[in-house]
């Protein structure tokens, strides 16, 4: 059976474009990467490792959200997956192949220029995160983002006024097993996967100067320009809100059910990712 070329996108996403995707299957096609076919989530349930064989490649583009899904879906799989920009940070394609766009990137693969990894993750229960995991109060401006996204003025009002008022009333999160970082907690903690590690940042706002730049830099999608302090870490680590309460969490850039605690851990992508860059 020749090997095919399965391309996965979102076509929910508010950054979805048909035409994008046609032109990402010709070019497939141009370049011989197999027998090609697409898959559109979620009209189309995402493939299966039983479904697919070792010399398959499934290419998803999206952003890290739809990526998440799909690799999460495909853990154990022997075949490969080759993760395409197509959403608006792109923090996993850029781990594997740097600025490169969708086309470059299929150029490179065309050309033998990929090579199989199994990147560090950050592993939170039975689900990996290829950009990182945020847990906190603050997650709850992921709503403003949306709206900003959206272009949906009434909604970024709406979603502003209670983004503030969580951010400032409720319970900081903090690091426990092992205790780092400020014991009063952070009103947001990312945890992202690094070469062979984790890198945690707190960010804080202790008065409101700190909270007006630290909510321009989310607003930016630039969260490193805002005040925050960093941690590296080999291990695992619990977060958890200092009163015991449920917090927010965000995996790879999409929401997931809030918790009491969160138990994050380095680990190994449980599916090989297909690299292009030279030091990915």
């Amino acid at each position: 059976m020749n090997p095919r070329f399965i391309l996965v996108a979102n076509c929910r996403s508010g950054s979805f474009d048909q035409s994008v995707i046609d032109e990402l299957l010709a070019r497939a096609r141009v370049l011989n990467l197999g027998s090609v076919e697409s898959v559109l989530l979620p009209d189309t349930e995402c493939p299966l490792p039983s479904s697919l064989g070792k010399d398959d490649i499934v290419a998803v583009f999206g952003g890290d959200g739809t990526i998440h899904g799909v690799v999460n879906n495909l853990a154990g799989w022997e075949g490969a997956v080759l993760i395409l920009p197509g959403g608006t940070m792109n923090l996993a394609s850029r781990r594997l192949h740097g600025d490169a766009d969708a086309m470059a990137i299929l150029e490179a693969v065309a050309a033998g220029h990929a090579r199989r990894t199994r990147p560090t993750v950050v592993r939170t229960g039975s689900r990996d995160s290829l950009a990182g995991v945020m847990i906190g109060p603050g997650t709850s401006w992921n709503e403003v983002r949306e709206a900003m996204r959206d272009l949906n003025i009434a909604e970024l009002a709406g979603s502003a006024v209670r983004a503030f008022s969580t951010t400032s009333s409720d319970s900081r999160v903090a690091c426990y097993a092992p205790e780092i970082g400020r014991r009063e907690g952070y009103p947001l903690i990312e945890v992202l996967p690094t070469t062979d590690r984790m890198e945690l940042c707190g960010y804080h706002a202790d008065d409101l100067g700190e909270f007006a730049i630290g909510l321009a830099a989310l607003l930016r999608h630039d969260f490193r320009s805002g005040p925050h302090e960093t941690f590296e870490l080999d291990g695992s680590i619990t977060l958890a809100a200092v009163d015991g309460s449920m917090v927010g969490m965000l995996i790879d850039g999409e929401p997931a059910e809030e918790v009491r605690q969160a138990r994050l851990a380095v680990g190994s992508s449980r599916v090989d990712l297909l690299v292009t860059a030279a030091n990915g």
